[in-house]
């Protein structure tokens, strides 16, 4: 199954492009995210200097039809949006694939992984481009697995360090944020390069664990 990843540009109507682009410090992280009718509602990380100033533009954006707070601290806050123009989420549903979760904003740009057929990929696109939103595909690979590697150079370094510092132990010996500065990534970049590292290991374990539980067929001879 080819894996995709591309770079969009958001557009400025919407408040994750307007927003980002207006303060150049803020990463918005989509944790999740659907549709209802032509609307969106979504949960969103706002990381930033001064994350409540940030999220007073939001709730100002022209876009934004609500927005409520679930927690909010010195640099990050956690919010429950909804949109009457969620672009992202109307070109994932029209091309019929599902958005993997979490991806960043930063900028006006957001970077997509996706899993899925060349058609599906391909359709993507289409929907993307008569949306107005502007796109880059930053690489295409037509296998994943096989004689690929399993993880990337920078997830395999955040997952050597977590290791290796206790991240993973019980009681937990290392915070995110400390796993962060010492990997020299902001909290959220190596929270989303940890996700993305445990997905794949995950994975590969799950489905070779299954298949060796899978029963074997019996032959009536």
């Amino acid at each position: 199954m080819p894996e995709a990843k591309l770079t969009l540009t958001i557009p400025e109507r919407t408040w994750p492009g307007e927003i980002s682009r207006a303060h150049d410090d803020a990463t918005i992280r989509i944790l999740a995210a659907m549709t209802e009718t032509d609307a969106g509602v979504g949960l969103a990380e706002i990381a930033a200097a001064d994350p409540r100033r940030v999220l007073a533009d939001v709730r100002a954006h022209d876009s934004v039809d609500d927005v409520e707070v679930l927690q909010c601290g010195d640099d990050e806050c956690l919010v429950q949006f909804r949109t009457h123009l969620p672009l992202l989420l109307l070109a994932a549903r029209d091309s019929g694939l599902p958005l993997e979760m979490p991806f960043e904003i930063r900028d006006g740009n957001a970077t997509w992984t996706l899993t899925a057929s060349q058609d599906a990929i391909s359709e993507l696109g289409d929907q993307l481009s008569a949306l107005g939103i502007a796109y880059t595909v930053d690489y295409l690979q037509q296998e994943v697995g096989g004689s690929e590697e399993l993880l990337t150079d920078r997830q395999r370094a955040i997952v050597r360090a977590a290791i290796e510092r206790g991240y993973y132990d019980t009681p937990r010996e290392c915070s995110l944020t400390e796993l962060a500065d010492a990997v020299g990534l902001a909290k959220s970049t190596a929270s989303e390069t940890l996700h993305r590292a445990e997905e794949r290991v995950m994975k590969q374990f799950a489905a070779a664990a299954l298949e060796e539980a899978e029963p074997r067929a019996v032959v009536e001879r």
